[in-house]
C-alpha cells in the first residue's frame, strides 16, 4: 500500500511555510551580478531549482520558455531571466553542470524545455517526486504535499501569479516571491531528507555514474 501525503483539508489547517523574503531574492542584471550569482550557486553545490514560463492559452500555441530560471540557496535565491543575454553563458554553465546538484519537483519536463531553448543537456538533476516515489509515496508528490508532510506547514501557491506573464522584462514582487520560494521550498524539503549525495537518483545517470563526477 502506497504511503499517503496529507490531504488538502489537512494542509489547509497547517501553519504557513516561512519562505524567503524579497530582500534576499536577487535578479541579476549585469555581468558582475551574473558572475557573483554563478559563484554563489557553484559554491553551494546543491541548490533548489525550478523554472517558470509564460502560459499558453491558444490551441496549438507552444511556449518558448523557460522565461525565469530559479536557483535557491539556504538563505537566498537567484532568478535568472534568459532575455538578459549577458547572463546566458553563466546560466547555461549552471544548467549543464553535473557538479551542481539541482533539486526540485517535476523537473523531468524541464529537461526538454531546456534542450529546446538553450541547446544544452540539463545536468545534475534530482526530481524529488522520484525520491518520494522510491520511499513509497504517491508518484507525483509535489512541493505543496511535501512541505505538508515534512514540515507540517502549508505552502501557498497562487494560481493568479502562476498564470502571469513570466516573459516580461521586469518581474513583479509577487512573481519574485512565487518563483524563489518554489525553489527554496524544494531545497528545504531535500535538506530534511538527509540523503547522501552518492545515493541521489540523478536523472540520466546510473547509480555508479553519480559518484564519478
Amino acid at each position: 500500500m502506497k504511503k499517503q501525503a496529507p490531504s488538502k483539508p489537512e494542509i489547509a489547517l497547517m501553519e504557513p511555510f516561512p519562505g524567503l523574503t524579497l530582500d534576499v531574492i536577487h535578479v541579476p542584471r549585469n555581468a558582475a551580478e551574473f558572475a557573483a550569482a554563478a559563484d554563489a550557486i557553484t559554491a553551494a553545490g546543491i541548490v533548489g531549482f525550478d523554472t517558470e514560463s509564460k502560459p499558453t492559452f491558444a490551441v496549438g500555441e507552444t511556449s518558448d520558455g523557460p522565461h525565469v530560471v530559479q536557483f535557491a540557496l539556504p538563505d537566498r535565491a537567484y532568478l535568472f531571466q534568459p532575455h538578459r543575454t549577458e547572463g546566458l553563458p553563466a546560466l547555461m554553465a549552471l544548467l549543464s553542470s553535473h557538479q551542481i546538484i539541482k533539486v526540485g519537483f517535476g523537473l523531468r519536463s524541464d529537461n526538454g524545455h531546456i534542450l529546446k531553448k538553450f541547446g544544452i543537456r540539463f545536468g545534475g538533476v534530482v526530481d524529488l517526486n522520484t525520491v518520494f516515489s522510491m520511499q513509497g509515496y504517491q508518484k507525483e508528490m509535489g512541493v505543496r504535499n511535501a512541505v505538508g508532510l515534512v514540515f507540517k506547514q502549508r505552502f501557498a501557491k497562487s494560481k493568479k501569479v502562476t498564470t502571469t506573464d513570466w516573459s516580461q522584462r521586469e518581474l513583479s514582487p509577487q512573481q519574485m516571491l512565487y518563483a524563489a520560494n518554489d525553489a527554496y521550498a524544494a531545497l528545504k524539503v531535500f535538506e530534511s531528507l538527509k540523503l547522501a549525495r552518492a545515493d541521489l537518483p540523478i536523472m540520466g545517470q546510473t547509480q555508479t555514474d553519480t559518484t564519478s563526477d
